[in-house]
């Protein structure tokens, strides 16, 4: 753990119990005087390093002795439109894309997506906070829905698809904005929109046909890291 997310972070002196206690204390076994990093999501960029002090069976104290700004992200910001799969596949990918460092995900009704799934955007966060304390990031992948592909294409004209293409997605490339289909992938009146609005098109090269969260993670890879 890097840093723990706490709404009182940035007080003098905090009073630990509850879930935060249970997992500092109780999981990861800090003792009396041991430092610990918190962060405030609504202040991601500062730090504050605490003491624990006065451990009791069910509370604590942690005792402010050092605040800084301190920053961790990718250097690079890719934005990535995600045509909407099963939730359950999403939330295995959720936290490498967050470790890998993508910045924002729309996702987006396709044709070919199930339009009856629901995204729990609140369990998507608490997955995102995790993984960011695991690896240090401050501000974890943001998230949008948007149930029109045309919508998305609209606001985000820069967008490159990433479909079967003789041309091959490269390595650190500038891209901005990546749209990845669903499972199936892009339905003919979809790709036809695409030509229409000369949107570019590109593939990964490789021999095999990826699941759209392996692809997401592909792509992510390639550009960010």
């Amino acid at each position: 753990m890097q840093f723990l997310y706490d709404e009182q972070s940035g007080k003098e002196i905090i009073e630990l119990k509850g879930e935060n206690f249970n997992y500092l204390v109780k999981v990861r076994r800090h003792k009396e005087a041991d430092e610990i990093a918190l962060r405030n999501t609504l202040k991601p960029d500062e730090l504050y390093i605490y003491n624990l002090k006065d451990v009791e069976p069910k509370r604590a104290k942690l005792v402010l002795k050092e605040h800084k700004t301190f920053s961790i992200k990718s250097e690079k910001k890719l934005h990535i439109g995600w045509c909407v799969i099963d939730t359950t596949s999403i939330e295995k990918a959720l936290p490498m894309l967050n470790e890998i460092g993508l910045d924002k995900i729309t996702f987006i009704y396709c044709d070919r997506s199930q339009k009856n799934t629901k995204l729990n955007l609140a369990r998507f966060e608490r997955l995102l906070n995790s993984s960011s304390m695991q690896c240090g990031r401050d501000t974890p992948i943001k998230i949008v829905i948007n149930r029109s592909l045309d919508d998305f294409l609209q606001k985000n004209p820069e967008t490159v698809v990433i479909d079967f293409s003789e041309e091959t997605l490269e390595d650190n490339t500038d891209y901005k904005t990546i749209l990845v289909g669903c499972e199936g992938g892009f339905s003919k009146d979809e790709r036809t929109n695409f030509k229409n609005l000369n949107i570019k098109t590109v593939g990964l090269n490789s021999p095999m046909i990826l699941r759209s969260e392996s692809a997401v993670v592909a792509v992510s890879s390639k550009i960010l890291l």
